[in-house]
């Protein structure tokens, strides 16, 4: 009697030690399933709901700090255009203010806060002026992980994480500062930074390019790390794109909230006796690559970064202090009660 051996092909989704993983692709399915649907799903929550994007401009008095984020958000969402009494007075101290508005587009809202750091390089003495805003960084971390920590916690935590910090460098043409490389070498390890050259107009295309150039060796040699950093590069594509990217970083910018007439044309820009310098000409200034850095391409990874990256380090190391107060977030009363409800549970059952 001659022995029947049947084969059964293995399902492609079983997972065998040795065997590889195949995939079933649109072409061999018997139909259409809809999976794709799953992308219009997530696009009409966010929809719905919006999401938050938190953004601090940190450099001296003068620099164009406010002018440049109306210019990025094409709204007068910074405080000197929010408040029309404002009086351009040096702080003593470096004080945060911070501004907050809702901006739609097409459909889809986005709550923007915008947290300026007036004070900050003004002083003779600027020891420590940079204290301020680690403080604050880390403060928006802490109220984030409490909330992560209550039992009965809010379904959608309210997320005023520092997304991205835009540092604004003078256009002194020579090199870093002392003040530019100790915030840089600070803030770099909890927060996003991408740096700017602030009014680049006041310099020639070659002293710009010099200047870029100075910049980037000090940032190497004092081993300050800027966004998008090469770690953080997730496939081959993607630190394609990110390399161009920092080949023009810090970039060199223009802002202004005025429009002018450019061969019949509206377009913003900042009129000179020389001409209209067009802030989003790629050949005036690097305006628009900084635009499409923030929002366009890399405004989600930025948000990725914050938590994937800044907040869960600082999250583990909360949680390995030895003084983390669980009884404050009601993690103790919980486990109490649940081990209390559990043993009598046990002993109803005996």
């Amino acid at each position: 009697m001659s022995n029947l051996i049947v084969t059964v092909p293995l399902p492609c989704w079983i997972f065998l030690p040795g065997r590889q993983l195949n995939y079933i692709h649109g072409s061999d399915l018997f139909g259409y399933v809809g999976i794709e649907a799953v992308l219009d799903q997530m696009r009409n929550k966010t929809m719905k709901v919006g999401f938050d994007f938190n953004i601090i401009v940190v450099g001296q008095s003068g620099l164009g700090k406010s002018t440049l984020v109306n210019t990025l958000f094409k709204s007068k969402v910074s405080r000197k255009s929010c408040s029309p009494e404002y009086e351009a007075k040096i702080s003593k101290t470096v004080k945060l203010q911070k501004i907050s508005h809702v901006i739609e587009e097409k459909g889809v809202k986005m709550k923007l806060t915008v947290i300026d750091t007036p004070g900050f390089g003004d002083q003779i003495n600027n020891d420590n002026c940079w204290e301020p805003i680690i403080k604050y960084v880390n403060e928006q971390y802490e109220k984030y992980l409490r909330e992560e920590l209550n039992v009965n916690r809010k379904r959608r935590i309210p997320d005023n994480r520092v997304h991205c910090c835009i540092y604004f460098l003078p256009a002194t043409g020579h090199r870093l500062r002392s003040i530019d490389i100790e915030f840089m070498k600070r803030l770099g390890r909890i927060v996003s930074i991408v740096p700017v050259i602030a009014k680049a107009d006041t310099l020639t295309i070659e002293e710009r390019q010099e200047f870029k150039e100075r910049i980037r060796q000090d940032l190497a040699s004092n081993g300050i790390s800027v966004y998008p950093q090469k770690e953080y590069d997730e496939d081959p594509q993607e630190r394609i794109i990110n390399d161009r990217i920092r080949e023009n970083i810090p970039f060199a910018v223009v802002g202004t909230d005025k429009e002018h007439q450019v061969n019949g044309n509206k377009v913003l820009g900042r009129k000179t006796k020389w001409g209209i310098i067009e802030v989003e000409n790629v050949e005036h200034c690097e305006f628009a690559y900084l635009r499409d850095l923030v929002i366009r391409s890399h405004l989600q990874d930025l948000k990725d970064v914050t938590h994937n990256i800044h907040y869960e380090t600082y999250r583990m190391q909360r949680l390995n202090e030895s003084n983390v107060n669980f009884t404050e977030a009601g993690l103790s009363t919980w486990l109490r009660d649940h081990r209390t409800a559990g043993r009598s549970g046990n002993e109803s059952h005996l």
